[in-house]
C-alpha cells in the first residue's frame, strides 16, 4: 500500500533544468533571475505594485513591520489561529501581539473582532488567509482607515487567492507570501513582499541586505540596520518555473477539494472547512471532536497512517505557548482558535493526487468517524 502524504511539492524536469542553467551560468546569489521573478509576480498580482523577493515569508514580514517603524511600546493585532511565525515577527522587532480570535468556520480574524482589540498602542493589523481562505478584507480596511492604522497582510498561504476578484497582493499595502514547499508554489525556500509605495519598496530592499544602498557609481552607504534576508538566483529560477503553473495547480487543488466536499461522510463531530470565492487550498484542514468519538487525535492519525494515509495538524493555536502564556495569555482566551488547533487534521492536498486518493481518505475517515 503506497503512503499518501499530506502535502508534496510539484517539482519536474523543468526545475531541474532551470536550477542547473543557473548553477552553470556561476552566478547562483540574487541576481538576473531574482529580478525576473520579482517582475513576474508584480505581473500576476497586478495593481502597480512592486515586488521584492525574501529568502522566506517570516523574512518579509519582518522586513514590514521594521520599514514601518514598528518596535517597542507598539501593538500589532494578529489572528491567535495561525502558524507561530505570524506573531513571532512582532516580538523579533520588539513590539507586543495583541491576539484576536477567529471565526470558527472560516478561521480568519474579522474587523468586528479586531475593532474590540484595537487600543492607543495599536499600529498595525495582521490578518492571515488561513489555507488560502480570503479574509474579508474590506471591513478591515475601512476599519484601519478609521483608527489610522496600517494593515499588513499575511498571505504566506495566499498567492493565487482572490479578493471581489482581485488577486491578494493588490492592495498596494505591504502584503507578505511564502514559497516553502508546502505552499501552491515553492522555491524550496523563499517568500516575497507587495507594496506599491516606492519609497517604502526602496527601504525594504534595503533592509532585506544589510541596510545596504547605492548610488549610480556603485559607492556604499549603510543608512539604517539591515538583515540578511535575500532570495538566491538557484531558488528564484525554480520560482519562474512554477509561478506559469500557479493557475493550474489551484484549478486541480479546488477539484480534489471540492471532491472533498462531496466524499467526506456528514458526521456531527466532523466540520469541514468553509469555501468561498478565490479560496486557493492551500490547505484542506477539517476539524474532527476527537473526545465526541471517544479517541485522541494522536490514536486517530495513527489509524490513519496504518491505512497508508498520512494528515497534518495546522496549527496550534499561538497563545497556547509558552512564549505567548508567558506574556499572560492562556487556554480559554480564544474559544475557536483553541478549538481549531486541538481538533484539526490537514488532509492530504496537493496537485498530484488523484481524485481516487481523495476517496481513499474519505473511505477512511467515514470508518474511523463510525467506529
Amino acid at each position: 500500500m503506497q503512503t499518501l502524504p499530506f502535502t508534496r511539492p510539484t517539482i519536474g524536469e523543468a526545475e531541474q533544468r532551470a536550477v542547473a542553467e543557473v548553477l552553470a551560468s556561476g552566478w547562483i546569489t540574487t541576481g538576473p533571475k531574482v529580478a525576473a521573478f520579482e517582475q513576474a509576480l508584480a505581473d500576476y498580482i497586478g495593481g502597480g505594485v512592486r515586488v521584492l523577493a525574501f529568502n522566506s515569508g517570516t523574512s518579509a514580514l519582518e522586513a514590514a513591520l521594521l520599514a514601518h517603524d514598528i518596535g517597542p511600546g507598539d501593538e500589532v493585532i494578529v489572528p491567535a489561529m495561525s502558524f507561530a511565525a505570524t506573531a513571532n515577527v512582532v516580538l523579533r522587532v520588539g513590539a507586543r501581539p495583541r491576539f484576536v480570535d477567529v471565526d470558527l468556520h472560516s478561521r480568519n480574524l474579522t474587523a468586528a473582532s479586531v475593532a474590540r482589540a484595537i487600543t492607543g498602542h495599536t499600529r498595525a493589523i495582521m490578518p492571515v488567509h488561513f489555507a488560502g481562505l480570503p479574509v474579508d478584507l474590506e471591513p478591515l480596511y475601512a476599519l484601519a482607515r478609521e483608527r489610522s492604522v496600517l494593515v499588513i497582510e499575511d498571505a504566506a498561504q495566499a498567492l493565487g487567492t482572490r479578493y471581489l476578484d482581485r488577486p491578494v497582493g493588490a492592495t498596494g499595502n505591504p502584503v507578505c507570501f511564502s514559497f516553502h514547499p508546502n505552499k501552491n508554489i515553492t522555491t524550496i525556500e523563499g517568500g516575497a513582499l507587495a507594496i506599491a509605495d516606492p519609497g517604502m519598496a526602496r527601504r525594504l530592499a534595503r533592509i532585506r541586505f544589510h541596510g545596504i544602498e547605492k548610488d549610480a557609481e556603485g559607492n556604499i552607504e549603510v543608512p539604517e540596520w539591515g538583515g540578511k534576508m535575500n532570495l538566491s538566483d538557484v531558488s528564484a529560477a525554480i520560482g519562474l518555473v512554477q509561478l506559469p503553473r500557479l493557475d493550474d495547480f489551484i484549478a486541480r487543488r479546488r477539484a480534489l477539494a471540492l471532491h472533498y466536499a462531496h466524499c467526506l461522510p456528514r458526521h456531527g463531530a466532523a466540520l469541514v472547512p468553509q469555501d468561498l470565492p478565490g479560496h486557493s487550498w492551500h490547505m484542506y484542514c477539517v476539524c474532527v471532536d476527537f473526545a465526541a468519538l471517544g479517541t485522541t487525535r494522536p490514536a486517530f492519525l495513527s489509524a490513519l497512517a496504518a491505512r497508508g494515509i498520512l494528515a497534518g495538524i495546522h496549527y496550534p493555536a499561538i497563545h497556547t505557548f509558552g512564549l505567548y502564556r508567558r506574556l499572560g495569555y492562556g487556554p480559554g482566551d480564544f474559544p475557536n482558535a483553541e478549538r481549531i488547533g486541538a481538533q484539526t487534521l490537514t488532509l492530504p492536498l496537493f496537485p498530484a493526487m488523484e481524485l481516487a486518493d481523495v476517496e481513499r481518505v474519505c473511505e477512511a475517515m467515514s470508518n474511523l468517524l463510525s467506529e
